[in-house]
């Protein structure tokens, strides 16, 4: 667990630094980031998860935009979508979707992010997010993820990866 003067890494830093460590050293410790018609065509396809606006239909409820921190993990940033399913005893459980320009790609960049999300989400609801989704604009369709032992391995690797990248540059 940090302390509270420790910083908390952005959970998008995740899905650069799998990506491309350059990538990543560049926007998140060089501050060097210029947007581009990928990353403009990507904010225009955020708006309505941007807006914040939840909505409940049913046993359904759907928050977008959720902010998520875990000090446990050293990790804070948004959830693009987080739904909440009730069962019909009544029991919840939180399925994230991160929405992505383009489509689905070889590497697991994308899954790690989506991972760091559910294990802030279980840290801060308390509830069991055993798959999340994918969304990706091209095909328009959600890729679902299964948040298992594997991918969560993965992520908490690469969250201690990261934190030993930007510790010894800062």
């Amino acid at each position: 667990m940090l302390s509270e003067e420790d910083e908390l890494l952005p959970i998008s830093a995740l899905q650069h630094f799998v990506f491309c460590r350059r990538q990543c050293a560049l926007i998140h410790l060089e501050q060097a980031w210029a947007d581009n018609r990928l990353t403009a065509e990507g904010n225009l396809q955020h708006a309505r998860v941007i807006s914040g606006e939840s909505t409940t239909r049913g046993p359904l409820r759907v928050l977008r935009s959720l902010p998520l921190a875990s000090p446990r993990l050293g990790l804070t940033g948004y959830a693009d979508v987080v739904e909440i399913h009730q069962d019909a005893a009544g029991g919840e459980r939180a399925f994230p979707v991160e929405y992505k320009h383009g489509r689905s790609k070889a590497h697991d960049a994308d899954r790690v992010q989506l991972c760091a999300q559910a294990l802030c989400l279980e840290d801060m609801l308390g509830l069991p997010v055993p798959e999340g989704a994918l969304f990706y604009a091209t095909p328009k369709r959600r890729e679902v993820v299964a948040i298992d032992d594997t991918l969560r391995e993965r992520t908490l690797d690469c969250i201690a990866e990261l934190r030993r990248m930007m510790e010894s540059r800062a």
